[in-house]
């Protein structure tokens, strides 16, 4: 323990906060600290601990200062800890809450778990060795008097209080985002009922007032929301992305596919499935060569639109044919799709009076149609 010094809680310029975690006692070897519980923080350059209670109770130890460090394993009413061990305290160092210490190593006991996480990410900070490449400068100012007071607003606490008023902004918007949905829903809802008796010129009237009220659209699912704009270049985005994926398939994907696809390849930046489906039935009107396609079922796809019906149909003709008979399982094997729109496939064959159903409690399995 005697290798961390007293600090004010604030990250030094090219230092940046990693991860946090509540809950964190510390020890010094086998002995309890003389500390609360409190915050355990890491840095690019720092081990920093924070009492819970009392912010102004903060220590911190340079990154450089650790051996190695190894876990150990929850007990009968024992938490998990990190056992970490260091190197001799410099002589040169800042005073802190202990002069000497007869261990070589501390412990961080982890009460309300997040250890692995604490563990995983001072792994890859002890090899990446960060605060090598980016040395600190000076520190951020503290300052006197009430300035000192304005300055430390912007350390770990300042950074919770931001936090905090972001939140409550975020919750009041969210409270305002609902009750004008729940509006455009409902002028919807009339337009839909009235179809007949509205003229396009109180339509175009309708959407100017929408306009003057910040919304060019109303904000529905039947619609594309208020985000036009974003939907058609999404549109463009997801046209160029997803040639390639649907070829691949035989040219049709399930909409949770590529949901899946699509999320995997933007990485943080998530699409929402209201954007998703919003941006896909632009496909037509952008005269792109996708398509979105719901299934009777009510089984949404996108295909390419030089997929051709025929071929599905003549496919699954074919195969359940030559076998006999065919399950959607089966029949999914055979050309290496979802069971999902082997399904679909079969449906469609039978709709179009090609193939006919034996329902039974093995299943439904499809046949030729000899009439």
């Amino acid at each position: 323990m005697d290798r961390f010094s007293w600090s004010n809680g604030l990250l030094e310029i090219n230092e940046t906060l990693v991860i946090q975690q509540r809950g964190v006692r510390l020890y010094d070897g086998d002995d309890k600290a003389k500390l609360d519980v409190g915050v355990a923080l890491l840095s690019t350059h720092r081990l920093i601990w924070r009492d819970v209670k009392n912010h102004e109770c903060c220590i911190a130890m340079p990154l450089s200062q650790i051996i190695f460090f190894e876990e150990q394993a929850a007990g009968i009413g024992k938490s998990a800890k990190i056992v970490i061990h260091l190197h001799p305290a410099a002589a040169n160092k800042e005073p802190g809450p202990y002069q000497h210490s007869k261990y070589s190593f501390i412990k961080l006991s982890f009460k309300e778990h997040g250890q692995i996480e604490f563990y995983r990410r001072l792994t890859e900070e002890m090899t990446q060795k960060r605060w090598e490449n980016t040395p600190v400068s000076q520190p951020i100012p503290t300052g006197t008097g009430s300035q000192a007071g304005r300055t430390r607003a912007v350390g770990i606490v300042g950074i919770e209080r931001k936090i905090e008023e972001r939140r409550k902004e975020t919750d009041k918007n969210i409270s305002e985002a609902k009750e004008m949905v729940e509006l455009s829903r409902s002028i919807a809802n009339k337009i839909k009922d009235k179809q007949g008796d509205i003229t396009e010129d109180e339509t175009i009237r309708f959407k100017s007032y929408l306009l003057s009220m910040g919304i060019a659209n109303p904000v529905t699912r039947e619609t594309h929301g208020s985000g036009t704009h974003y939907h058609l270049q999404l549109a463009k985005q997801l046209g160029d992305m997803l040639q390639a994926p649907l070829e691949e398939r035989g040219g049709m994907m399930a909409l949770t596919e590529v949901y899946c696809l699509v999320n995997r390849a933007r990485g943080m930046e998530l699409l929402s499935p209201e954007d998703l489906v919003n941006a896909c039935k632009m496909f037509e009107s952008l005269k792109l060569p996708l398509r979105l396609r719901v299934f009777d079922s009510g089984v949404m796809v996108v295909q390419l639109q030089s997929h051709s019906e025929e071929e599905m149909i003549a496919s699954a003709l074919d195969n359940v044919s030559d076998k006999g008979s065919l399950t959607a399982e089966e029949f999914a094997k055979l050309l290496g799709l979802s069971v999902l729109l082997s399904k679909e496939r079969l449906l469609l064959a039978e709709k179009m009076g090609h193939l006919c159903r034996d329902d039974s409690v093995e299943g439904l399995r499809f046949y030729p149609n000899l009439f």
